[in-house]
């Protein structure tokens, strides 16, 4: 695969981002389209589902459950995805994942139809099907972040490494910001969640179904250089392990210590917007004659923070990873670290100690807008977990490096859970703060530059 033409150095805006994304190959542009199909599917419906299972009679705890059963997906997942990518990058397998992906979303639409089942003379309440469904919903990504990864390194020079993940990302991530949105809409259709909800979910089968066909229809296999060696088994999870780039060491230890303190509270943000503060609007909104009655639930009134978050990032992604070129990826990579570590005391303290003098919504505004700037780091993340990989071994790098911080990471929400439902959900994420901070100061001091930027 070619590599693509430079861009304009000074041309690192959100608009520009997109024209970069369509000048991409046409193999690259169907793996993008579908990933964004997928992820407007998941994100209208994934940081719901912890209010979901509570509707559907699942406790705190098994709310943390849900949370460590996502982290073993993705733990199992990258690491074949990375090995097909590199081996194969076949249409086939993409529509294979796009089908299981949609089946996933299928499996939650009819979750509560589906009721409590026995079993060997136990009954099992209806919240086990959102286990099940999210099983098959994230099949996507078991192929995607390989590939994603690898072809973006072999179509981009070493030192615009970040600008080329931020053009990719920041077109993914416009359905981060579009799919809460939307599905803070649907949800509003109808006074019962667990109902309204369900809108969402069969809008998400419906986009299951555009990416698969557009990822089979589109994908040029022929065209496929990301292939590589048959794999081995266990002795070559082994062998990559011990091969993985030696700079990615201090990076993948505060990594982990970062993303094992955010899977200890991620599940239970909606949690704290919707039982935690109850945070509805209520308003009239009155411009000039006209007036507009505003009623959000809480629920969907989370909704539209998600949607406040994902606009500062996407504004802040491409500008960052200009930056990184003149700063290095480090100080970058490094802020994104800070935001998701004290992000957890903001949002559950920040409300509090402001309460007196700002209404709780327009706080839960400011800090869900303050967790938009840890986006702005991913791409210089990206480009320093891929970069010292060789070319043509991107994706196995990088399912390597995921395999081994997703597996670390797997307790985290459990542990969370335990601390939320028998201690105090303050406790949770003051904890879970701290664990983020201490995993920033580790890379600040010993992580390394990726020379291409140093």
């Amino acid at each position: 695969m070619s590599k693509q033409p430079a861009a304009d150095p000074d041309d690192t805006g959100p608009l520009a981002t997109f024209r970069q994304f369509f000048a991409l190959e046409r193999d690259v542009l169907a793996v993008s389209l579908a990933m964004f199909a997928f992820s407007l599917g998941f994100q209208m419906t994934s940081r719901f589902l912890p209010e979901y299972l509570v509707a559907l009679g699942a406790s705190g705890f098994v709310v943390g459950l849900f949370g460590t059963f996502g982290n073993v997906i993705s733990a199992l997942y990258p690491y074949p995805g990375g090995a097909v990518s590199d081996r194969l990058g076949s249409r086939y397998a993409l529509t294979l994942f796009g089908l299981l992906s949609t089946a996933g979303f299928g499996v939650w639409v009819v979750a509560p139809s589906l009721g409590a089942v026995t079993v060997a003379g136990v009954t099992v309440d209806p919240w086990i099907w959102v286990f099940v469904g999210l099983a098959l919903a994230q099949a996507w990504k078991s192929f995607g972040l390989g590939a994603t990864f690898a072809v973006v390194k072999q179509a981009t020079d070493p030192s615009r490494l970040a600008a080329g993940f931020a053009s990719t990302e920041t077109f993914r991530r416009t359905a981060f910001l579009i799919g809460p949105v939307l599905a803070a809409f649907l949800i509003d259709l109808h006074p019962s969640f667990t109902v309204s909800f369900r809108y969402a979910l069969a809008a998400a089968v419906a986009f299951g179904v555009v990416g698969t066909l557009a990822q089979h229809v589109l994908y040029d296999a022929s065209g496929d250089t990301v292939g590589g060696g048959r794999f081995a088994g266990v002795s070559q999870i082994r062998s990559d392990l011990r091969e993985m780039p030696d700079p990615l060491g201090p990076l993948l230890i505060g990594d982990t210590l970062v993303r094992f303190a955010n899977g200890m509270v991620y599940v239970f943000f909606v949690l704290v917007v919707t039982q935690v503060f109850a945070a509805g609007v209520e308003t009239t909104i009155g411009v000039g004659p006209v007036s507009y009655a505003v009623d959000l639930s809480p629920q969907a009134f989370f909704g539209y923070l998600l949607g406040v978050e994902m606009t500062v990032a996407l504004l802040t992604m491409a500008p960052a990873a200009k930056l990184a070129e003149r700063v290095g990826l480090k100080p970058v990579v490094a802020l994104g670290f800070f935001v998701y570590g004290a992000f957890p005391v903001a949002l559950v303290y920040g409300p509090e100690l402001l309460a007196p003098v700002v209404p709780v919504q327009w706080t839960l505004g400011l800090v869900f807008a303050f967790s938009g700037l840890r986006f702005a780091g991913l791409p210089s993340h990206k480009a320093l977990i891929v970069g010292p990989a060789a070319q043509g071994a991107g994706g196995r790098v990088t399912g390597t490096y995921y395999l081994l911080r997703n597996t670390l990471v797997i307790p985290s929400a459990a542990v969370g859970g335990s601390l939320w439902a028998f201690v105090s959900p303050g406790v949770a994420f003051a904890v879970a703060a701290a664990i983020g901070l201490v995993g920033t100061g580790y890379f600040l001091v010993f992580g390394e530059e990726f020379e291409a930027y140093a």
